[in-house]
Formats: C-alpha cells, structure tokens, sequence
C-alpha cells in the first residue's frame, strides 16, 4: 500500500471530503479557490492547505500534478 492511501484511511470523512474539494481544484487549474504556497529549497514543490490538512505536491515541467503527500498538519508534515 502506497503513502497516500495509508494516509486517507488514517482521516475522517469530513476530512476526505476537503481532500477531494482541493484535488478536483488542482486538476481544474483553480488555483484561486486555494492557500498554495512554494516550499522553501524547491523549485517545483508547493503544499496547498485548508484547515489542518495539507496536500503537498510537485508540478511538472508538462503541467500535471504529481501528489507527495496528504496528511494532517504535523511536525514531521514537511520532510520530504
């Protein structure tokens, strides 16, 4: 089993549901609708968040979106 997957059968639904809300965003180019924000000492690897979850993920030179990471804000949340 993949990091994603064990990671969405740790959360609520509640929080499954803001997942699926910022990933149908990020596939859709509306960036607007969403906190994103360039993680320091990367080029290409940004987080978007809402509330306590953050959805980390790295954009290729194509324009898809390869996710890293889906969790709940944490002290280990950033090491990639």
């Amino acid at each position: 089993m993949d990091k994603i997957s064990k990671a969405l059968r740790k959360l609520n639904d509640k929080e499954r549901a803001i997942i699926k809300e910022i990933l149908q965003n990020l596939q859709n180019k509306a960036f607007k609708n969403l906190e994103i924000k360039k993680l320091k000492g990367y080029d290409n690897i940004f987080r978007a968040r809402k509330g306590k979850i953050r959805i980390i993920y790295r954009l290729k030179n194509d324009g898809s979106i390869f996710i890293l990471a889906v969790e709940r804000r944490s002290d280990t949340t950033y090491n990639l």
